[in-house]
């Protein structure tokens, strides 16, 4: 009896300690001065955990939709026959398997002149969606900004 209590206060104890989002909002300042709420910030985790949440993101979908995502990372494209994707990489512990978000800037901005340099280290805060590209769904951030503050 006594080791199951010290196993239930150890867990408490644990998610205390490491409150990785717990469904709470956290405050952040964005480029015009203001907050926004951010539901799922990948920025506070470690590479272990980032890794995870972005597969969760990429497997899980639905369950993201519409929730505000901050990242950082590299910034990436690819040039596709039709248009330019943006993505903001993330790489593992490791640093061999990058993992990313693409990502679609409000505004009506022009590549490469309102783009940052590709490979360089961006912070990226926008809305979770999905879209269809012929039969595959791929994920992204819309309406995202890039903060100018990194870290």
């Amino acid at each position: 009896m006594k080791r199951r209590i010290c196993a239930i206060v150890m867990m408490i104890l644990f998610v205390m300690m490491f409150p990785v989002s717990c469904g709470k909002k956290q405050s952040n300042q964005n480029n015009s001065g203001g907050t926004s709420e951010i539901d799922v910030d990948l920025t506070v985790l470690s590479s272990t955990m980032v890794y995870s949440e972005v597969y969760n993101m990429m497997m899980n979908p639905k369950k993201y939709i519409g929730k505000t995502v901050k990242m950082n990372g590299a910034y990436a494209i690819y040039e596709g026959e039709n248009r330019i994707y943006h993505a903001c990489l993330i790489a593992d512990a490791t640093a061999c398997c990058s993992q990313g978000i693409e990502f679609q800037l409000s505004g009506s901005l022009k590549y490469p002149d309102d783009y940052p340099e590709i490979g360089s280290d961006i912070t990226v805060i926008g809305t979770f969606d999905t879209y269809m590209e012929g039969e595959c769904e791929f994920c992204q951030l819309i309406d995202a900004v890039i903060v100018e503050d990194n870290f």
